[in-house]
């Protein structure tokens, strides 16, 4: 099991850039000074240390606070690679879920807003332990983002999500039509 003292033997960690370099020579491929570890794995970085490979967010809370996470450790600005101490937390998967990027079908720039062309109406949902929930049909986006968003603030997302793409609307909308009544 790697300990605090074993990592901070054979590497440094900047918590402001978020970078491993290596402190010794522990393989050909990586001399003094170089950054450690390789991008993969979806995009998170992993080191190798003694014939084990650790990623590298669960190193930097190990390297700072002095223990390797039990459960998840999520990337605040869904920066799979951005390793900087402030950008990591230790999060549920629950949690980690809510943080997550909006889909690549979506058509609406609002996670959990879609148009249901069928009746002509936009259409709010949002996930509950697992289970979708419909947050009703409306004639204007505003109005289904607002809901969307009183169920995020509801169930908690802005503790997981601080990027709200409901929230991020409805301030860009609010603003632009101030600039319009003008």
């Amino acid at each position: 099991m790697l300990t605090q003292n074993r990592l901070k033997e054979v590497l440094n960690y900047d918590a402001e850039t978020g970078i491993f370099t290596w402190l010794v020579v522990l393989s050909r491929r990586a001399g003094v000074g170089t950054v450690a570890g390789a991008n993969h794995l979806g995009g998170y970085r992993s080191i190798s240390i003694d014939g084990s490979r650790y990623l590298a967010h669960r190193l930097a809370i190990l390297y700072t606070d002095g223990y390797m996470p039990e459960g998840s450790v999520d990337h605040i600005n869904r920066i799979r690679n951005d390793n900087r101490r402030v950008n990591l937390r230790e999060a549920s998967r629950q949690c980690q879920l809510r943080n997550s990027g909006m889909r690549s079908d979506n058509t609406s720039g609002i996670k959990g807003v879609r148009f249901d062309r069928a009746r002509d109406m936009w259409n709010a949902r949002i996930y509950v332990s697992g289970s979708e929930r419909t947050l009703g049909r409306f004639d204007d986006i505003l109005e289904a983002a607002y809901h969307r968003f009183a169920a995020e603030a509801c169930l908690g997302y802005p503790d997981c999500d601080i990027n709200s793409s409901a929230k991020q609307f409805i301030e860009k909308r609010t603003i632009l039509d101030h600039w319009v009544a003008m």
